[in-house]
């Protein structure tokens, strides 16, 4: 879905976490990042990526990697949703979409035959240099935090 691609660099962006704290992709120079976008807070699929992602957090900052989820969710939710499962990375609420549209992660969905425009769950891998090195366009939600770690 996204025009992104491997050896690209990520967009710059500007958000604010679940805590009204602004984060910036200058936030993370020299830094190894993952960014996954998903469609909302508190939904099935989207709490098996949370927390898979929660259960590998000690081995992805082991391999030196920042993780950034990404919706349009309210800093509110997005609170309540951390709070609820103990996660240990900041989501940015992207609720006007310039995150979601810089990365180019929105477009036409089916769900249970209903057409609609929506946010495509995405991941990003993202180097010190801050090019994108991976590109995941359907992550397996129950597994996310491995099937980063398995990329090498």
């Amino acid at each position: 879905m996204t025009e992104l691609k491997v050896g690209d660099r990520m967009p710059d962006f500007q958000g604010t976490d679940q805590n009204g704290e602004t984060i910036t992709n200058k936030s993370f120079a020299n830094k190894k990042l993952v960014i996954y976008f998903y469609p909302k807070d508190n939904t099935p699929a989207c709490t098996n990526q949370a927390c898979s992602l929660r259960d590998s957090y000690q081995a992805l900052q082991n391999a030196g990697y920042s993780i950034l989820g990404v919706s349009m969710d309210t800093e509110k939710a997005h609170a309540r949703f951390i709070e609820k499962f103990s996660l240990p990375f900041p989501l940015l609420a992207d609720t006007e979409r310039k995150m979601i549209d810089a990365f180019k992660v929105w477009g036409p969905k089916k769900f249970m035959g209903r057409e609609y425009d929506g946010i495509h769950r995405t991941t990003f891998i993202i180097n010190e240099e801050g090019v994108i090195t991976h590109i995941i366009e359907k992550p397996n939600t129950k597994i996310h935090g491995e099937e980063i770690l398995n990329l090498g």
